[in-house]
């Protein structure tokens, strides 16, 4: 993109943060990430009625849900080579547009095969229009602004948890499992309006130094010991995630639970709090740094996973809080480390934490999917655990580079 002081970019991301702008340019950050994730997670709601419909494993169709991951993996790494080169607002627009193809034809997959490819073909889509948004973000944002920028966006991201997920829930009860995709596929349509109408029209801020390739640069951040650790710990991240709001739903309809299909579309309100709790992520950061943020966030995760072991309805509705928390916020605070630790190149940067970040979603379901079939649901948690603890080691090596490292 052109540099800060040109015109466009004085679109509401360079607004000081106690204006009034700020507050409707975190707004039209959230709805942005809204409109492009909502698929991702929406479907885990109705994994019950699709594992009955496709008359499959729950491990079988917590993978085939989740292979979206795979596609958001891959488009994550070539965006993020290409990223340097692209037209954010072009790129973004097409990827949303493009999204609502493969959501349609959900619609009519004939068998698990399709409908796994068909999820893999969602993922490129919304992977390239969130990595896209992130080096966007990274580029617009002054380093005062992009936590609580990041923040939003990844704030964004759950609220598409909770209103996704219950939506899903809602549509499928009342007009089937068809009538949910076409409805998806509405509102990727609206994201790419909502795109269209507020995100300027810019170019790519840095040119990509002629005697530096895309994979030089990808090598140069994966050189840096912290970018590395911050990479693995997305990873980590959405291994847990995934592991846990794949399987529980399976968990919530047996007994003793015993939830309807409506009812386990209302559990999902447990991503209420961290739809508040997210937006603090960047003052948490401001105020203790990112090491002892995630820390903190990793721990409330961890507090939760004993809860959900309980065959009491509140005490696994606890745990299931505790753990969207603290992984949301662990997750907003490693992106906006990402962000500032790379100094050049933060399209490829930002391409290779999501590549990490989804390929651990599509671990956790390839790991612990096979776990919960032939173990049960403690052995999965104990996998949660492992993954979480695993994050918080890793944790240790985030550090921001001196101003002296970055002029070398």
């Amino acid at each position: 993109m052109a540099d800060l002081s040109a015109p466009t970019k004085m679109h509401a991301l360079v607004m000081h943060r106690h204006s009034p702008g700020v507050v409707l340019r975190s707004l039209v950050i959230g709805l942005t990430a809204f409109l492009t994730v909502v698929d991702l997670f929406a479907t885990q709601a109705i994994l019950p009625s699709l594992t009955r419909h496709y008359n499959v494993t729950p491990a079988a169709m917590g993978f085939a849900v989740n292979a979206s991951t795979m596609g958001m993996a891959i488009a994550g790494l070539v965006v993020g080579f290409l990223s340097p080169h692209i037209d954010r607002r072009l790129g973004i627009l097409l990827s949303l547009v493009l999204l609502a193809v493969p959501t349609t034809l959900l619609a009519s997959a004939p068998d698990l095969t399709v409908f796994t490819i068909l999820r893999v073909l969602q993922g490129l889509c919304m992977a390239s229009a969130f990595a896209l948004t992130l080096a966007y973000l990274g580029e617009q944002c002054t380093s005062m602004d992009a936590g609580g920028a990041f923040a939003a966006y990844i704030t964004g991201n759950v609220a598409s948890n909770l209103i996704g997920r219950l939506v899903s829930a809602a549509v499928v009860d009342t007009f089937g499992l068809a009538s949910n995709f076409y409805f998806f596929a509405l509102l990727n349509l609206a994201g790419a309006v909502l795109v269209y109408f507020t995100i300027p029209r810019v170019r790519p801020m840095h040119a990509m130094p002629a005697t530096q390739s895309p994979f030089a640069a990808t090598l140069a951040h994966w050189r840096s010991p912290s970018l590395r650790a911050a990479f693995a710990v997305g990873f980590c991240i959405l291994f847990a995630f995934i592991g846990t709001f794949t399987f529980v739903n399976f968990v919530l309809v047996r007994a003793p639970l015993s939830l309807g299909r409506m009812d386990l579309g209302f559990v999902y309100f447990v991503f209420a709090p961290s739809v508040v709790t997210t937006l603090f992520a960047g003052k948490a950061v401001a105020r203790f740094g990112t090491r002892p943020a995630i820390w903190a966030a990793l721990a409330v995760a961890a507090a939760g996973l004993p809860l959900m072991l309980s065959s009491h309805f509140p005490h696994v509705l606890t745990g299931m809080v505790l753990v969207g928390v603290g992984t949301f916020f662990a997750q907003a605070s490693a992106t906006g480390f990402v962000g500032l630790a790379a100094s050049d190149n933060r399209g490829v940067a930002s391409g290779s934490y999501l590549a990490c970040y989804f390929f651990g979603g599509m671990a956790g379901s390839a790991v612990l999917g096979p776990l919960f079939d032939r173990f049960g649901w403690a052995a999965c948690v104990a996998g949660v655990g492992v993954s979480l603890a695993i994050a918080a080691g890793l944790t240790a090596q985030l550090k921001l580079p001196t101003t002296e490292e970055r002029r070398q």
